[in-house]
């Protein structure tokens, strides 16, 4: 096979749609390829000018501020128990079971609370105070964010 011939072949590749040719001529054979390109599309980062972010398709009008929610005062001697991780909220370790405290018991500290599940994984909530419980704030099977108050327990 000619090497001219060959190189006219290459160019042909390159300047088409095609991924691969496949040739055989004379008890020869050539299969040319192009390497695959993986395309990621990627949002162009924002721009910020003076700590603002700056962005291409900003609103013409003024944004309204974002509301910021008043966090409750909690008084002191109850303990908020807190979520550890964004998951789901459940009272109990299974649908038939009964909840693991329930308004009005009194734990320990250490002692599970409820469980969050989080990417197929269920986490047990332990108390970090002993005390009586005075409100569940989370529904069962509620979605719940980091840091989100579940719990009110009354420090003994």
């Amino acid at each position: 096979m000619d090497l001219k011939y060959l190189q006219k072949l290459i160019k042909m590749l390159d300047s088409s749609n095609l991924a691969e040719i496949e040739l055989e001529e004379e008890g020869t054979k050539i299969k040319l390829s192009k390497p695959t390109q993986t395309v990621v599309a990627a949002a162009p980062a924002p721009q910020y000018i003076h700590d603002t972010p700056l962005h291409l398709h900003a609103p013409a009008a003024k944004p309204e501020p974002e509301k910021t929610e008043a966090k409750e005062e909690v008084p002191a001697n109850l303990y908020e128990v807190r979520s550890p991780m964004v998951g789901t909220f459940y009272k109990a370790p299974s649908p038939d079971a009964e909840p693991y405290v329930k308004v009005g018991d009194t734990v320990k500290a250490g002692a599970t609370i409820c469980i969050i599940e989080a990417m197929k994984l269920m986490n047990e909530i332990e108390s970090d105070v002993s005390g009586k419980v005075v409100k569940i704030l989370a529904d069962n099977g509620q979605a719940v964010e980091y840091d989100q108050p579940l719990m009110l327990i009354e420090k003994a």
